[in-house]
């Protein structure tokens, strides 16, 4: 029951439109109108607004670490790791906005910094590698996602280690469009002029 219960709270804190609450809130266009449609950071920071796409960024990485670390200090690691798949799965798919959300990057962040500091650490150094090598947000996102179920597994977290692998597809999942254009070289690169 507390496994169902701390998944029912991740998913409603993971599910809050950070992006398009403060787009809103600072008077700027509904951001599933423009670029990606997307509700995260990187289509929030397309309105030009960059201080609103860092506090989105923020926020969404906040709401994963928050569910994770609620359910962990009440009814254990179980019900955390619940907490941060409920969390995830509320960012992609919000009951508020017709289940279309963001593509998970922030969150799945969030979710790795409360299970295993350490692994989000190394995320960021491997996306900051890749993203400085390639110039692409998105390729870094992934190379550094695919990377992570098997860091948590060599740093002893086996138990987190399972739970993103279906985290990390998903978020490849999400991230279609980026790879189709990759593949076919005409995704943005990061400082490109749009």
């Amino acid at each position: 029951m507390n496994l169902a219960i701390f998944f029912a709270v991740g998913y409603l804190l993971g599910s809050i439109p950070f992006g398009l609450l403060l787009t809103r809130a600072a008077g700027g266009p509904d951001v599933r109108t423009i670029g990606s449609g997307n509700i995260g950071a990187t289509n929030v920071l397309r309105t030009g607004r960059k201080g609103l796409a860092a506090t989105t960024l923020i926020c969404d990485m906040l709401k994963g670490t928050i569910a994770v670390m609620l359910a962990e200090y009440f009814a254990g690691y179980d019900a955390a790791l619940f907490a941060g798949l409920g969390a995830f799965l509320g960012h992609l798919f919000p009951v508020w906005l017709k289940f279309k959300g963001g593509k998970g990057v922030a969150t799945y962040i969030g979710v790795v910094l409360a299970l295993a500091w350490p692994v989000a650490l190394i995320f960021g150094v491997i996306w900051g590698a890749v993203a400085a090598v390639f110039k692409y947000s998105s390729l870094a996102a992934l190379i550094a996602s695919a990377l992570t179920p098997l860091t948590l597994w060599l740093l002893g977290q086996p138990a987190a280690a399972v739970l993103f692998v279906p985290l990390t597809v998903l978020l490849w999942i999400m991230h279609r469009a980026n790879i189709a254009r990759l593949l076919n070289g005409t995704e943005g690169r990061i400082g490109a002029k749009t």
